[in-house]
């Protein structure tokens, strides 16, 4: 059975860090936490758990300091986690079958990353991410901001999820800074950075300059489609708060320039219609979400609620403006079979009980 470091970088996490360990201690063989300049009761926590606690600077970039984490591991296979991060109890067997089941020949295991959640607590937005990385200077972070490991070599995906569950808001503007610095710094942005130097300029309100980065993006010959699909989206998001609507639309549609269309492009595309007024249309286009095949295994952001959900709840609304309220009421039920606990289904019922 393969062994695991739990290896984390950490910088004043007191709130959450104990809950994460908690979470995963007794699941691997070493854990080991590279604080990066706490000034709280951080490494305090952190010791409980582990000698292997070491401070290193910060330098403005997340690679540099996981792979510190990295180099100091001794099993196996390195795992990282956040320290907001927690792996819940419904997850910890599927876990252990996994350790015991694991060929010696993997190189990365994939995990679901769920990064966001409905109202029972639900997940509502997830993707993979590399999990376990074989322990060899092979596989190595990359990347200021936004790191990554490059997979290669023997890949599984498993269906264990990690969960992000932050307590309070951290610092908004740190990632931005960073690039802003690479930039002031004359350090070129791969073609990956530049989507997210582009989001983040869109989290920021920079809407014209948002749109400038991420167009000199999606004309670019490099790339991965998944970013290429999500830049047209930010970019349509963009459009519409610049009062620019019909290249909010474009940009919407070109994303299927990209490949096959996305359930999540598609409600967007179906929202657009609705908010015209033009309910044909968009009925169109929630089918489409209802229809649109599902990438379990992908990498790309995943909403799991735009291919049953959410298109349901809205075919109920388009049916209801056009006066066919059988077919409005039929389509809210089928939302509620997918959430029947979700406010705007009740509310919908009690709307349709009350005619």
């Amino acid at each position: 059975m393969p062994t695991i470091s739990l290896c984390m970088i950490v910088k004043n996490e007191e709130k959450h860090l104990a809950r994460c360990l908690d979470s995963v201690a007794e699941l691997v063989e070493e854990i080991v936490v590279v604080d990066t300049g706490s000034t709280d009761r951080t490494v305090e926590i952190a010791s409980r758990y582990t000698a292997r606690v070491y401070s290193y600077p910060w330098k403005d970039d997340f690679s540099d300091a996981r792979n510190e984490s990295f180099s100091r591991a001794s099993m196996d296979y390195c795992m990282w986690m956040d320290a907001d991060d927690v792996l819940e109890e419904t997850e910890k067997d599927k876990f252990l079958e996994l350790k015991q089941s694991l060929s010696p020949d993997t190189d990365i295991v994939m995990m679901k990353y769920n990064t966001s959640f409905d109202e029972a607590g639900k997940p509502s937005f997830s993707y993979f991410r590399e999990r376990w990385i074989r322990n060899c200077t092979k596989y190595r972070w990359i990347g200021a901001v936004h790191e990554v490991i490059p997979p290669s070599g023997k890949v599984i995906y498993s269906d264990i999820a990690v969960s992000h569950k932050k307590m309070g808001v951290g610092d908004p503007d740190r990632n931005l800074k960073i690039y802003q610095k690479m930039i002031a710094e004359g350090k070129p942005l791969e073609a990956r950075h530049q989507y997210y130097y582009g989001r983040e300029l869109y989290y920021h309100g920079q809407y014209e300059e948002a749109v400038s980065v991420l167009e000199r993006f999606l004309l670019s010959a490099e790339g991965w489609v998944e970013n290429k699909i999500e830049a047209c989206s930010v970019c349509a998001d963009c459009y519409l708060r610049l009062g620019q609507e019909q290249a909010a639309l474009n940009a919407l549609l070109r994303s299927m320039s990209f490949d096959l269309p996305r359930a999540e492009l598609c409600c967007e595309i179906g929202k657009f219609f609705l908010e015209h007024g033009n309910f044909h249309n968009a009925i169109y286009w929630y089918e489409m979400a209802l229809n649109a095949p599902k990438k379990e295994r992908s990498e790309g952001f995943n909403l799991p609620d735009c291919h049953d959900f959410v298109p349901f709840l809205q075919l109920c609304v388009c049916y209801d403006r056009l006066g066919d309220r059988q077919k409005a009421k039929e389509y809210n039920e089928k939302a509620g079979v997918c959430k029947p606990y979700s406010q705007s289904y009740l509310y919908n019922k009690r709307y349709f009980e009350s005619l």
